[in-house]
């Protein structure tokens, strides 16, 4: 099997393969639900009972994201009675853990970076396929190419519904600095109108949501005249498991600032440095780590920089993990001085675990923390500003705790992620206008 990327098209796994249901099918099992759709053997090591309910295919460019992120959601879906199936890719990371989850599992090949047209009209044309073989009666895509490209897919195939989650604005709307050329502000002045346009008339049907993540981007899409108000639905971005990030006390000893995210220049992790090497300069004593991968993003630290700040001391890198709680158990602060967010992730699991929060005041971070309560907030690409508020915290123990407290209090509030799957089946079951009986 050829597994260059862009190699093999996106397909579906043939080893169950599934017969497509007319549109007119798909409306009647909408509106009564009793009436069962055809059984599909399990793909995977899983064994998830298959429902008789309407099916839902989640479409994600990334397995271990769609586990971290969205794997609670499907279950939620499952036990609400949906039909559930996932296509990622198959030749990234996580697809074999996500087979083991149980649901049917269908491999796609998706350059998240890709830009070369005929490998992307080929894309768009293995999900117009898969769309057509599945029959899906709602399609939930995650990831702002997998909306562009899926919702076209969906619209040529008469989905009946369609949900659209856009995690945040993306490299293409958030790197304009000094790192990006001339050339490349230039492409991404023309990526952000076609993307625009493109969004415009993906988000046009009736039948379609828009999940964002942060009130600032449901008023730029809506004062962008990308999607009306009554389209967009809001949610904390994947929540929290509140039993798995549990508070603990703050640790003794050394204290311990944390960045975890992946390894991104828009993420902060240059500020982040320049601030650990003035704090260390100032004498304070802290250790300061940097927990993520690289990434294929254009905006991604180099590894070789990330170990050249290891062997000079100022930060220590952990790499990739996948015990966030652990992490986070052993961290005195989280830090994350993003340019711009959805809503983060590794801030609700903080909040979650009763950590203090220094972070930025941009769209998505001031969504978890308010300055002063759960953490700090600082201005974005301010590295002085950000030692500052790390250092004042630092130098007050008592004030930490009473912020990581604030915190958790704040996290069983509005961050639980069943809070986030029951606004998100209640959009499922508006759009096709029956609620699937609950299991």
């Amino acid at each position: 099997m050829d597994t260059r990327v862009g190699a093999c098209p996106l397909t579906l796994d043939r080893r169950h393969p599934v017969e497509p249901r007319p549109f007119h099918v798909l409306r009647r099992h909408a509106r009564h639900p009793a009436v069962p759709y055809e059984r599909v053997p399990p793909g995977g090591a899983g064994h998830h009972r298959v429902s008789a309910g309407p099916r839902l295919l989640f479409v994600c460019g990334q397995a271990r994201f769609f586990s971290t992120h969205r794997l609670p959601l499907a279950r939620a879906a499952a036990r609400a009675g949906y039909d559930v199936h996932i296509a990622v890719p198959a030749d990234g990371p996580g697809y074999a853990e996500l087979a083991d989850a149980g649901f049917p599992l269908h491999p796609l090949t998706l350059e998240r970076q890709g830009t070369h047209p005929l490998r992307e009209a080929r894309a768009i044309a293995r999900l117009v396929e898969l769309y057509g073989d599945l029959a899906p009666a709602i399609v939930h895509h995650v990831g702002l190419k997998l909306v562009l490209y899926g919702s076209l897919a969906a619209r040529i195939r008469r989905v009946p519904a369609v949900v659209n989650a856009v995690a945040g604005m993306g490299y293409v709307f958030t790197e304009s600095g000094r790192r990006a050329g001339v050339a490349r502000r230039l492409a991404r002045r023309v990526a952000r109108r076609v993307a625009r346009r493109a969004m415009t008339a993906a988000f046009g049907s009736p039948r379609q949501r828009l999940i964002l993540q942060n009130r600032t981007d449901r008023d730029d899409f809506v004062a962008a005249g990308i999607a009306p108000a009554g389209a967009i639905v809001l949610t904390v971005g994947s929540g929290v498991d509140l039993q798995e990030f549990r508070p603990r006390p703050l640790p003794g000893g050394t204290p311990v600032v944390v960045l975890a995210a992946r390894m991104l220049w828009h993420k902060g992790v240059g500020e982040f440095v320049e601030a650990a090497r003035a704090l260390r300069s100032r004498g304070v004593d802290a250790r300061f780590v940097l927990v993520g991968d690289t990434d294929v993003n254009p905006a991604s630290v180099p590894q070789a920089q990330l170990a050249a700040w290891q062997q000079e001391g100022v930060v220590e890198w952990w790499g990739l993990r996948d015990d966030m709680a652990g992490v986070l158990g052993e961290a005195s602060i989280v830090c994350l001085p993003s340019y711009r967010e959805g809503c983060p992730k590794v801030l609700l699991e903080a909040a979650a675990c009763g950590r203090p929060i220094v972070t930025t005041d941009v769209p998505g971070c001031r969504d978890v923390v308010a300055d002063g309560v759960e953490g700090r907030l600082v201005p974005a690409r301010d590295g002085a500003a950000l030692a500052d508020a790390i250092a004042e915290l630092l130098a007050d123990p008592a004030r930490r705790a009473s912020m990581g407290a604030a915190a958790r209090v704040r996290a069983e509030r509005e961050f639980g992620v069943e809070h986030v799957a029951r606004i998100t089946l209640e959009t499922y079951d508006a759009l096709i206008g029956a609620r699937p009986s609950r299991r």
